[in-house]
């Protein structure tokens, strides 16, 4: 799927206050998927000795679609489609590798 086509369709099933003008919303909720996502993996841990079967990556998968549309809306929020911020993404990572940058901490490396 084409992510702009995606980020479109996403937003026409946002049903939050002051959507279009309120990039807290998307915020809070994608903060509030990735927890679910981090809760997921740290029960396969926990629970399953770290296997991750077929029926644990599809739940993942739920609920990495889940933080998609909320990455999506915020990029709608604040004036970004998707394929924007997703060259963007790799032209810096490009940048870091091509000086030997990749590894280490630090948004300006």
């Amino acid at each position: 799927m084409d992510l702009n086509a995606y980020q479109h369709a996403a937003r026409s099933t946002a049903a939050y206050p002051d959507v279009g003008s309120n990039p807290i919303y998307p915020t809070l909720g994608l903060s509030g998927e990735a927890g679910e996502v981090a809760d997921k993996v740290k029960k396969v841990l926990r629970d399953r000795g770290g296997d991750f079967d077929r029926e644990v990556c599809e739940a993942i998968k739920l609920e990495l679609g889940d933080v998609l549309w909320y990455v999506a809306l915020l990029g709608s929020e604040l004036g970004f489609d998707l394929d924007e911020i997703a060259t963007a993404n790799l032209d810096k990572l490009a940048s870091r590798a091509s000086r030997g940058r990749i590894a280490g901490s630090g948004d300006q490396r």
